[in-house]
């Protein structure tokens, strides 16, 4: 007896596997940006923090960016002689000076620190250096808040002025534009979430929805595929001269032409028992 249904199930099962391979392909491009505009965004970053120390004739400064996954405030780059215990280290978006000036997108000169309720010091003491005072101003645009830039005390004078928070915010909107400038659009789960919710026009089931999205980034930024080295090094060769990067796609060349031969005389191999 003939099935009515079992055309319908193999398409849908055809339809499902093309779409994990698809999304499973968006997922790994998007995986690839990510990690070639990663290493360029950083150095902005490190450069601002840097700048930011020599102008202010600052004992540190830093940048604190958002992780909206975790919610939590990560200290990525820091320069200065005591800016370096700070990287690395996690604290609430609701917690310390740092915190409110996330939350509140306002920025704020505080002379002395420890008059401040606000004050994280406990925090502080993670670093190794409890500061005098700071300088605080959201990297903030019309998107929102995407991180915090600290200044911590000036050498040559006891505290900030309110020209210095000027200053200390044109460095922030430089941090701001180059983080901008380096992100896909929004962490890749929530790509492909974009994606399938156009194709089935916002009528999907979540938990459908979910499956797929879990299955296609089943690999990708899997630490031991070969490929991330590859794409770390060369996003890293992004900021070498044209003579470098010219050399680069004349090996790459060679290499993807190796690649298909090797590729053209697997399957001939393969066809050939059957004639």
């Amino acid at each position: 007896m003939t099935d009515p249904g079992a055309g319908t199930r193999r398409r849908t099962a055809a339809f499902d596997r093309d779409a994990r391979a698809a999304l499973a392909s968006i997922g790994r491009r998007a995986e690839i940006a990510r990690r070639l505009e990663l290493g360029s965004a950083e150095a902005v970053l490190r450069s601002v923090v840097e700048a930011a120390v020599a102008l202010f004739e600052a004992e540190a400064a830093s940048i604190a960016l958002h992780d909206p996954a975790r919610n939590v405030l990560v200290f990525r780059v820091a320069a200065g002689e005591q800016g370096q215990g700070v990287i690395g280290l996690e604290i609430p978006p609701d917690r310390g000076l740092v915190g409110y000036v996330f939350s509140s997108g306002q920025a704020l000169a505080i002379a002395d620190v420890r008059t401040d309720p606000r004050f994280g010091r406990s925090f502080a003491e993670q670093t190794q250096y409890v500061p005098r005072s700071i300088v605080a101003v959201p990297l903030l645009d019309e998107r929102g808040a995407l991180g915090v830039l600290e200044v911590l005390d000036k050498r040559s004078e006891a505290s900030f002025s309110l020209r210095d928070i000027e200053l200390a915010g044109v460095f922030a909107r430089q941090a701001t534009v180059a983080i901008r400038a380096s992100r896909v659009e929004g962490d890749v789960a929530t790509l492909l979430r974009t994606v399938i919710g156009a194709l089935a026009g916002g009528e999907a089931p979540v938990g459908g929805v979910e499956a797929l999205i879990t299955a296609a980034l089943a690999d990708v930024g899997d630490p031991d595929d070969p490929l991330w080295p590859l794409v770390e090094q060369i996003g890293a060769l992004r900021r070498a001269g044209p003579e470098q990067r010219e050399l680069l796609g004349s090996l790459l060349d060679v290499l993807v032409r190796q690649a298909q031969r090797g590729r053209g005389r697997r399957a001939g191999r393969l066809r050939a028992p059957g004639g």
